[in-house]
């Protein structure tokens, strides 16, 4: 057999196994996997710098397939090339990542080939990529953390020590969808150079011709975006696919985009071009017919032949060794020179914080007047930095607003002339901002990134999957409430705090105070899984005072005892988060001097509460106490769970107002004499 014949052996076996699966599963898409399985196996076998061995190891090339739905394409070259498994919490450590029986069995219940592909549960995915277009902002981010990991660590004798290229294949889905405008504008102004998205020009969408929605110019438009553009103009053509890869290779001012024109489930004879092949199997008949123009034996199923797993071994896994055996060698000379960085290189890619991270943490006074959440959560981001130097972010151009920006010396700012420094600057591009955080994440650099809250909404999609694939992204959002004033409705957060709340694994901060907020910037840090939500004020709020009432530290637990009745036997629950916090306690001290008996419960994350042991809960809301009143500048959703059927939610059930907040807090019932009222209400509703 020559080259050329294993070659389209090797190719040919992408695509019988994609069809397969898809026509056994009776679900998936099978038409991209048809058509760009040369486009992979050209990347995979001639230029990916990655080992099957370890497919983890830091300085190997990273594949992003973002579109998702094309997953077995990813799943089929995870196969071929043997990759081994390295997640103990979802797979056993040493098998294979992807077997032929999982192939087999693609598209059901615990099954490593999902309908799309998930990072973590399946090694060698490196993001987790369905929804179009996020794994386009993913692999800026990764290119991102790749060039500050570089500018870091990279020292003189060791300029290679970090030096990955990230490659992402994307669709005419992912050009459509917002994200990738945004994603690509940063990219192409931070001059991303180890950056190549491979775009699959086929002009196919599930409802039919792109004629129907789609006519950019989609070179010209990267073009203006200061990337390079190159084209192949025959997805089947592996010698042009090549030189477009190295054209990649030998630019180093910007990233580049190749252009790939492609047949959408290549070699169907009555489905190629056409949306038949987008979204759904292609049917027994016509999976004969397309393994018979690729020469196949059309009985046959799941067929490996024979020389195509060596041709990977001797192709992508041993060239990955080598490289991946050279790496680690020089990483131990690395770690004689330089030991410093050395620990701090291993402590970054193991999530682990460097020793005496919290030293230097401000404590804050107690202060009628005290100050905004937002002003304390930058004070503390600050010292805590100074000590994790991995930790980078910044904000969609509210940094000044939002009190993110790291200011001591050396912090600088992330550009395309600077990538060592900390500071980013994502611009006004909410949704791709969490999508690139993600990517960092995905390279072990600790990203943040910050909007005010309402703009949460923007970023939402990539927020999910940062919970999704256990990333610990953190989310600063600011101007939480209709604190905002004067700003009115369209600025005034209402029901962002509640759909926050929703995702599963997203762990959401509002706390009261300064020293609140010092203790949930502890929370998040320690935390190697979960991203996090820290929701804060604009406006200032009361520094509260801890010798008289509760630590702050109890923060940790979700919710605590703030103040309590006399005996510790309250007859009224006051429940509430954030700003409305020290509210409760006013109301707290004026019912106390009636004689009420009553409890003040912070509860700054709802998450970390319901994580607690029953018998905690129990004693912070004694299930006896029925009287219950929550209280929280934002929509009543969810407070039925701590409040009970009969128990009353202060809070918003309108869009706000545009006026000053004194008349706002007035108008919407945030005064301590309606929280008495509110109080006394459920005192007389309960005893009845």
């Amino acid at each position: 057999m020559t080259t050329n014949q294993l070659d389209q052996l090797c190719v040919n076996t992408i695509r019988a196994l994609s069809m397969d699966a898809v026509q056994t599963a009776n679900s998936g898409h099978p038409g991209t996997p048809m058509a760009l399985a040369p486009v992979v196996y050209c990347l995979w076998q001639r230029f990916l710098r990655f080992d099957p061995e370890d497919p983890i190891w830091p300085n190997r090339d990273r594949f992003v397939l973002s579109i998702g739905h094309a997953s077995m394409l990813l799943y089929s070259l995870l196969h071929l090339t043997g990759v081994k498994a390295v997640s103990k919490d979802y797979e056993i450590l040493g098998e294979p990542s992807v077997t032929l029986e999982a192939i087999k069995s693609f598209r059901q219940l615990e099954s490593h080939c999902p309908g799309h592909p998930e990072y973590r549960w399946t090694s060698g995915v490196e993001t987790t990529t369905g929804p179009l277009g996020q794994g386009l902002a993913n692999s800026v981010g990764m290119a991102i953390a790749g060039r500050w990991q570089a500018a870091h660590f990279n020292q003189p004798g060791f300029d290679d020590l970090i030096d990955f290229n990230v490659y992402a294949l994307c669709g005419d889905g992912c050009m459509m969808e917002g994200i990738s405008a945004e994603a690509a504008s940063l990219a192409g102004h931070l001059k991303r150079s180890n950056l190549c998205w491979i775009y699959d020009n086929n002009h196919i969408t599930i409802e039919g011709h792109t004629d129907l929605s789609f006519s950019d110019d989609v070179a010209t438009r990267f073009i203006g975006h200061g990337w390079n553009v190159t084209r192949v103009g025959d997805a089947n053509d592996l010698e042009m696919l090549a030189r477009a890869f190295q054209t990649f290779l030998n630019t180093q001012d910007r990233p580049t985009l190749i252009i790939v024109d492609s047949h959408i489930a290549y070699g169907a004879p009555n489905k190629q071009d056409t949306s038949a092949a987008h979204g759904e199997p292609l049917g027994e008949t016509e999976v004969r017919l397309a393994k018979r123009s690729y020469g196949w034996d059309e009985d046959a199923k799941f067929m490996v032949p024979d020389g195509v797993y060596d041709c990977f071994r001797s192709g992508v896994a041993k060239r990955g060794k080598n490289l991946r055996d050279a790496w680690f060698a020089r990483v131990n000379e690395y770690r004689a020179r330089y030991p410093e960085l050395a620990d701090e290189f291993y402590r970054l890619h193991h999530r682990q914080l460097p020793e005496g991270w919290e030293e230097g943490l401000p404590t804050f006074a107690s202060e009628s007047k005290g100050m905004a959440t937002r002003d304390a959560s930058g004070k503390v981001l600050n010292a805590i930095a100074k000590h994790v130097p991995w930790l980078v972010g910044g904000s969609a151009d509210l940094g000044p607003s939002c009190k993110t920006r790291l200011a001591f010396d050396g912090a600088g700012d992330f550009s395309a002339n600077n990538p060592a420094g900390r500071n980013m600057h994502f611009g006004i591009r909410e949704h791709a901002m969490a999508g690139v955080l993600n990517g960092m994440a995905l390279v072990k650099v600790r990203p943040y990134g910050s909007t005010f809250l309402i703009f949460s909404d923007y970023a939402k999609p990539a927020i999910r999957l940062s919970a999704l694939m256990e990333l610990p992204v953190v989310y600063i959002f600011t101007h939480d409430s209709i604190g905002v004033g004067e700003d009115g409705p369209t600025h005034q957060p209402i029901e962002q705090v509640a759909c926050l709340r929703t995702i599963p694994g997203l762990i959401v901060l509002r706390p009261a105070d300064a020293n609140e907020t010092a203790e949930a910037w502890k929370v998040i840090m320690k935390r190697h899984h979960e991203p996090a939500a820290l929701v804060l004020t604009r406006q200032t709020v009361p520094t509260i005072d801890r010798r008289k009432y509760a630590a702050a530290a109890g923060l940790a637990q979700g919710a605590y005892v703030l103040a309590d009745a006399p005996d510790r036997k309250p007859d009224v629950l006051l429940l509430a988060t954030g700003s409305e916090v020290a509210l409760c306690l006013d109301a707290y001290e004026r019912l106390n001097a009636e004689g009420v008996k009553a409890r003040v419960v912070s509860m700054p994350s709802w998450e970390l509460f319901d994580d607690q042991p029953r018998e905690y809960r129990d004693r912070v809301l004694p299930p006896e106490v029925a009287a219950r009143v929550s209280v929280e500048q934002a929509s009543t959703f969810g407070w039925a769970k701590y409040v009970g059927a009969t128990g009353e939610s202060i809070g918003m059930r309108s869009f706000g107002a545009s006026a000053p907040l004194k008349d706002l807090l007035k108008k919407f019932g945030f005064t301590p004499e309606l929280v008495v009222t509110a109080a006394k209400e459920q005192l007389q509703l309960t005893r009845r």
